[in-house]
């Protein structure tokens, strides 16, 4: 006889489940879904950011906050639950993930019996979140802006390299920008802008404060980026903020254009691209040259939604990994396998 539907999904709910994180600037997000990789069935939010030192992303201080949440959505799926698979994503992990790597595969297994884990840059999930295993491009704007594609058998990265030395076309460009011509305006030189000047005043306040605000603080590129949906709004009125979003649009699609992977032979399947993170919330001002640039630069490629963003991504990976049908490449930080080179 048939069991009824409740039973049903009572016992697709047990047995083989993947684990999902991502760590970033505002805390950190922990997913608990099934291997077959349905819809997560828990989430929970760590509000706390993890934090960064002399050594890196601080490995301790993530797994105080994660174990115990992934303890509780273990008790909370039902007795009978496993997690055969984990995927940590950590914004910063190429560069500041050493201590990640070192630590968490055994820390998993020893307070989980998480036996298969992958750490994976934030780029990464972004991209799993996005595309899915598919080759092809993303670009994650936020703050910052980074693009990553892949052909399933290596990484292209552009950009990504913090507010001082790169993430153009990111948050923080397109507000230091803006401020830029608002503090030009200000001073009366070229290159300045009114609109903008008034809304660093109803921001800020007055302009000659602005540099006792913003050097002391230590989220400075996150105060930067708070600015970038004034540049949006003034677009359609100022010339000098349109002129922004041009020049932020071109930086994105070049950074894409560096990135696609391009068809082998003439003719041949269009690159996926698509774009994710909350910088694509501005709209139009900014998605309207960014349509034009895109079509410019990588007139092989075709833009695509992003299907998820990069929890989803953890889980695509950890499910991935559980089935044996990981196809996304390996990678000594990126996407980083124990046990695969």
């Amino acid at each position: 006889m048939p069991l009824p539907r409740a039973a049903l999904v009572t016992t697709a709910a047990r047995g083989a489940f993947v684990l999902g994180v991502d760590s970033g600037g505002s805390g950190l997000r922990v997913a608990l879904g099934p291997a077959d990789g349905r819809q997560p069935v828990s989430t929970a939010v760590c509000a706390e950011p993890v934090r960064t030192g002399v050594e890196g992303i601080d490995a301790g201080h993530l797994l105080e906050q994660l174990i115990p949440v992934a303890r509780r959505l273990l008790a909370e799926a039902g007795p009978g639950t496993a997690i055969t698979a984990a995927v940590v994503g950590a914004a910063g992990m190429a560069t500041l993930g050493e201590q990640l790597r070192a630590r968490l595969p055994a820390a998993l297994a020893d307070a989980l019996g998480v036996r298969q884990v992958a750490l994976a840059a934030d780029a990464v999930t972004a991209y799993a979140g996005a595309l899915g295993q598919r080759p092809g491009a993303v670009v994650a704007g936020g703050t910052g802006m980074i693009a990553l594609g892949t052909d399933l058998t290596t990484w292209r990265r552009a950009d990504g390299w913090g507010h001082l030395l790169g993430d153009s076309g990111g948050g923080a460009w397109i507000g230091r920008a803006g401020l830029d011509a608002a503090m030009r305006a200000h001073d009366g030189r070229r290159g300045g802008s009114d609109a903008l000047l008034a809304r660093l005043r109803a921001v800020f306040g007055p302009a000659p404060g602005l540099p006792g605000l913003l050097y002391p603080r230590t989220d400075r590129p996150a105060l930067l980026a708070s600015f970038a949906p004034e540049v949006a709004a003034c677009a359609a009125v100022d010339e000098v903020a349109a002129e922004i979003l041009r020049e932020a649009a071109a930086h994105i699609a070049e950074a894409a254009a560096a990135v696609c992977p391009r068809p082998a032979e003439p003719g041949g399947e269009l690159c996926e691209v698509a774009l994710t993170g909350g910088l694509f919330r501005m709209g139009d001002p900014l998605l309207g040259p960014l349509g034009e640039e895109l079509a410019w630069q990588i007139p092989h490629a075709r833009v695509v939604p992003a299907a998820g963003d990069p929890l989803r991504g953890s889980l695509e990976i950890a499910g991935a990994l559980a089935r044996s049908e990981l196809r996304l490449p390996a990678h000594p930080t990126l996407l980083f396998v124990p046990g695969v080179t």
